[in-house]
């Protein structure tokens, strides 16, 4: 017998996604409740060749429920996740209100899956914010092989990243800008339509964004808390995809061979990188794809050892979406958790 799933937030882009990717990768469930506020019940949702209705979450049952994937935000989480939790489900969340708690484990499998068994605790492991998700990703084979000292990101963000709101702003300035309408930006502080905005999440007080906080934060609970890192996150005209343009100082000396090869043989991540123009991928190219891509690999030579990448992957995948299931996955291939119909 499989396993009663229950996705909170199923309308929004990554709700949906979680059930798209759940029923791609077959997930072994017997039952699948698409769960979101009581403005949305009766809404139906895809999951795989089935539509779902949208029950109310403030009258769900959770008592049958093994598994629950929340992508909700961070209020509904902070309210939701301990009921649902105390229920006996184990909550997969994907916002940003339990990372940085030292009971609840930050996981992203090809990096940190033994951590999983920590959510004993609480009943609750988090997914990290997707611009760190990808680079965790790339940087783990690399920090095994040369031991990472430092890292200098400048992210370029879609706006999927927002949520399903910001995708309607792009689109509709975009539209508005050939039909010579007004634009009154709504979603983000400025127009998001042919420019770029230096500002993702509000401003801390040293000048930092909390998202570029987040980076930091993250990359140190997941990878390795002697990691120093700095960000600076932009948001892009993009619907979907992530890039990253990152400066790596290592320990330990390694060329960009040796690189390329160390992340070849690594899960989840793809090597594109070929010196030519197109010999690298842009985030359009990543769209519905599970893989971590890295381009662009070459030496910094302001370090002593010190190398530049590019990395692209699908935010609503990887980012959010994918790594949630990953991590379900993780607990039922470890066998950390069993079906309650089944244990009965």
């Amino acid at each position: 017998m499989g396993y009663s799933v229950a996705v909170v937030g199923a309308t929004g882009n990554v709700g949906r996604e979680m059930l798209g990717i759940l029923a791609e990768r077959s997930f072994p469930a017997d039952e699948m409740a698409a769960l979101a506020s009581r403005k949305s019940q009766g809404v139906e949702v895809s999951y795989g060749e089935r539509t779902l209705k949208v029950k109310a979450l403030e009258h769900y049952d959770f008592s049958d429920v093994d598994i629950c994937l929340m992508s909700a935000g961070s209020a509904v989480s902070k309210e939701w996740a301990p009921k649902i939790a105390a229920a006996g489900a184990v909550v997969i969340d994907n916002s940003s209100c339990w990372r940085y708690d030292s009971d609840i484990p930050l996981i992203v499998p090809e990096v940190n899956a033994d951590a999983v068994v920590g959510f004993r605790k609480r009943g609750v492991i988090a997914n990290p914010n997707c611009s760190t998700a990808q680079l965790v990703v790339a940087l783990k084979p690399l920090h095994e092989r040369a031991k990472i000292k430092r890292v200098v990101v400048a992210t370029y963000q879609s706006v999927s990243g927002a949520g399903k709101e910001a995708m309607d702003e792009l689109f509709s300035q975009t539209k508005a800008v050939f039909q010579i309408d007004e634009i009154a930006p709504k979603k983000f502080p400025k127009r998001i339509a042919f420019n770029l905005i230096p500002q993702i999440d509000a401003f801390m007080e040293d000048g930092a964004t909390r998202e570029e906080w987040k980076m930091a934060a993250e990359t140190k609970k997941i990878l390795d808390p002697k990691i120093k890192l700095v960000a600076t996150c932009v948001r892009v005209p993009v619907f979907i995809g992530h890039s990253e343009a990152v400066a790596v100082e290592f320990e330990k000396a390694i060329t960009v061979d040796e690189a390329r090869d160390v992340l070849r043989r690594a899960p989840s991540c793809v090597v594109i990188d070929k010196h030519e123009p197109g010999g690298y991928v842009t985030p359009y190219e990543s769209v519905g794809e599970d893989a971590t891509y890295i381009s662009r690999i070459r030496e910094d030579a302001t370090v002593e050892h010190g190398l530049l990448l590019w990395i692209v992957a699908d935010n609503l995948r990887k980012g959010a979406a994918l790594n949630a299931i990953q991590i379900a996955e993780c607990l039922i291939n470890r066998k950390l958790i069993t079906a309650k119909r089944k244990a009965a």
